[in-house]
């Protein structure tokens, strides 16, 4: 019922400390994988996108779509019957302190369960 995918299939990181941390992919790369995203989009054929951070959100609907400003806000396309975005998921582990991740996972299951809700509607 579900599929998850990338913009972008490759990543690169920084090394910090005992961690990796991910890089913002530029827009040479976004372009160089956007044809294997259009042909997954038209081999699973969904009936909603969830756009999970910025990338993801300009890639699918342009640099004017905003997440903190757009998040949960349902947009036109061609791509599936509805397109919608939300934070990236590696957001809430970058805030920082306990409280503010736990608010910011928070928001972000509330996102979830009104996607879910919304799926649930054009059945």
């Amino acid at each position: 019922q579900t599929y998850v995918t990338n913009v972008v299939k490759h990543f690169k990181w920084e090394p910090r400390g005992k961690r990796r941390i991910h890089e913002k992919p530029n827009r040479e790369e976004v372009l160089a994988c956007r044809m294997w995203l259009n042909e997954e989009i038209d081999a699973v054929k969904p009936q909603m996108i969830v756009a999970l951070g910025a990338t993801a959100a300009g890639t699918l609907l342009g640099s004017a779509a905003k997440v903190t400003r757009d998040r949960g806000k349902l947009f036109e396309s061609t791509l599936a019957p509805m397109v919608t975005l939300t934070v990236h998921p590696s957001w809430i582990l970058r805030a920082p302190d306990s409280a503010a991740r736990k608010l910011a996972r928070d928001q972000f299951v509330a996102d979830l369960k009104s996607i879910a809700r919304k799926l649930k509607r054009t059945k």
